[in-house]
């Protein structure tokens, strides 16, 4: 019971945080999950909640064929990245390695979104750099199971409006999870079986917190709740790392 209690509450919570923000759902609940787990284990139950939540966030406002048509070339990265990756994976030393690069990924983007005030203006590159983002987003994914540096700076620096930078994270998480799900499945860990009850116990617990999280969104400082998510991700990741 100690053990549901933790994924209902980590679950909610990142979906609370991804419905205020747009993203957090993967990081959040990898980061909490692998304190408990090896980081294959807390991938294959992110799967189902993290597909779901992703694809509610990509069609909530429209227009899902306009996103695709300009960030192909990078969602065709995040997939050749997934499938060639230079990074050790998930099946790969028990997890270690990824545990260990998940911590540095967790850090290193909470103290980018602390230290970094003004955005640079990237849009100009678009066109070269999205595939390159995407294949090393691509590469991330397989082996932390989230999908963090460099694409989420990277969409935020497009400098695209609230609503689109969401839906366009929607879009590319969901990308993301997809190759995810095909690794896992085609790079089975000994001794780990996907529970599939608890992978519809944790999208329950996402998808309520998401939905609470979706109706305060306009409701508090995002400034100020931005900055806490950012030091949590420092504090978390520099956990990991350090464990």
């Amino acid at each position: 019971m100690t053990f549901l209690a933790i994924i209902v509450l980590v679950f909610a919570f990142a979906g609370m945080i991804k419905g205020m923000i747009g993203l957090g759902l993967p990081a959040v609940s990898m980061g909490l999950l692998t304190i408990a787990m090896s980081p294959f284990q807390a991938a294959a139950l992110l799967i189902v909640p993290s597909m779901v939540t992703n694809i509610w966030q990509l069609f909530a406002e429209g227009q899902v064929w306009a996103f695709i048509r300009r960030f192909w070339s990078l969602l065709l990265g995040i997939v050749i990245g997934s499938v060639w990756s230079f990074l050790p994976t998930l099946n790969q030393s028990h997890g270690q390695s990824s545990e260990l690069l998940l911590g540095s990924m967790l850090a290193i983007y909470g103290l980018y979104g602390l230290c970094v005030n003004k955005l640079p203006q990237l849009t100009a590159h678009e066109r070269w750099l999205s595939p390159v983002i995407g294949y090393l987003g691509g590469a991330v994914t397989v082996a932390t199971g989230v999908i963090i540096i460099p694409v989420v700076p990277y969409l935020q620096s497009l400098q695209l409006k609230r609503d689109e930078l969401v839906q366009a994270l929607g879009l590319t998480f969901t990308v993301s999870t997809i190759c995810l799900a095909v690794f896992l499945h085609h790079n089975p860990m000994s001794g780990v079986v996907l529970d599939y009850r608890l992978s519809i116990l944790a999208l329950l617990a996402a998808l309520i917190g998401m939905w609470f999280g979706k109706k305060i969104r306009y409701q508090l400082d995002e400034q100020k709740f931005r900055r806490i998510f950012f030091m949590g991700l420092v504090a978390l990741g520099g956990y990991m790392f350090l464990h």
